[in-house]
């Protein structure tokens, strides 16, 4: 459950790395402990494009889709939707689209490499809202917005659908996914989702894609940034569209981040807006427009590592 409580409050809940916090990452964010708030700082309704961060909201809203019965399962194939895909592509599925393995616009079949594609992310957009729901993405966000009574709501860019949300919101949508899809004591989406989604959904040996032009064959155009773009990191630690606390391809013999436990983990957009979710210490950290540092994982000197270890430095009371 998570309790928005009166500013006057606070002072009494803050955590011993907070104060510290803060001024290391800028931005705007929040922290929450056992679902309430206990610190936060800068605009908490200023609602803003967060980027990549809305990749997992769609994962969010797939669950409803299996929810409605509107789509089976992850492992459906998206031929099924009317795609004319190529040869090499008709064996891709929604769960290769929430792990950056569709193959969609690079060489490779689905499943056989990484490549951070934000072309493949257009075609999991527009099959979401045009081919799944047929519904605008305004009212296919109502469904999270409606369940955890979000307080500034979802906006959507008219042109490729990213996402807009304050804050305040998006620490709800994280809490809901440490929750397991549970708010309020309810069960809204079953538990059983995030169990399967909610940890690396991509091998550790898999490759990364080869250097090649993107084929935006279906013309789609992009989320935002190229087929093959921000990262090399991935394999091993990403799935559902979140960043998990695991080692990796580039990293094997370092978890993620070294100061956290192993069950945190994250979801990171461009321009410094990300969401951090520690299960085991009932903990939820949002920043936007905040300094997270460069995708460095396994450093234990990158800049989120020592942002988490500040965040840690005071135990989660109950």
């Amino acid at each position: 459950m998570l309790c928005l409580l009166p500013r006057r409050h606070f002072l009494a809940m803050l955590t011993a790395g907070a104060p510290d916090l803060a001024p290391g990452l800028g931005g705007r964010g929040c922290v929450l402990r056992n679902g309430q708030l206990v610190t936060e700082w800068g605009d908490q309704a200023l609602r803003r494009d967060v980027l990549s961060s809305a990749k997992p909201v769609m994962t969010t809203l797939l669950f409803f889709a299996i929810q409605e019965r509107k789509l089976r399962s992850l492992d459906t194939r998206l031929a099924d939707y009317g795609w004319e895909l190529a040869p090499k592509d008709r064996s891709m599925t929604f769960a290769h689209l929430t792990s950056m393995t569709s193959g969609y616009g690079r060489p490779e079949a689905p499943g056989t490499a990484w490549a951070y594609n934000d072309y493949a992310d257009n075609l999991y957009q527009k099959t979401l809202y045009d081919r799944l729901f047929q519904q605008p993405p305004e009212e296919v966000g109502a469904r999270l917005a409606n369940a955890l009574g979000l307080q500034d709501g979802l906006a959507f860019r008219a042109t490729n659908r990213r996402l807009s949300t304050s804050v305040r919101d998006f620490a709800r949508i994280a809490q809901f996914w440490l929750d397991r899809g549970q708010w309020q004591g309810r069960q809204i989406l079953p538990e059983r989702l995030f169990r399967r989604y909610c940890r690396p959904q991509t091998p550790r040996d898999l490759p990364h894609t080869r250097q090649a032009e993107t084929d935006d064959y279906l013309k789609l155009g992009t989320f935002g940034g190229g087929s093959d773009h921000f990262t090399e990191f991935g394999a091993g630690i990403y799935g559902g569209n979140w960043w998990f606390n695991s080692t990796g391809r580039l990293h094997p013999k370092s978890i993620t981040w070294p100061a956290a436990p192993k069950d945190t983990f994250m979801s990171i957009g461009a321009g410094g807006n990300c969401a951090v979710m520690i299960p085991s210490q009932k903990t939820v950290l949002v920043a936007m427009g905040a300094n997270w540092g460069k995708l460095e994982p396994g450093n234990p000197a990158w800049l989120t590592n020592q942002h988490l270890q500040t965040l840690l430095r005071e135990p989660v009371r109950g």
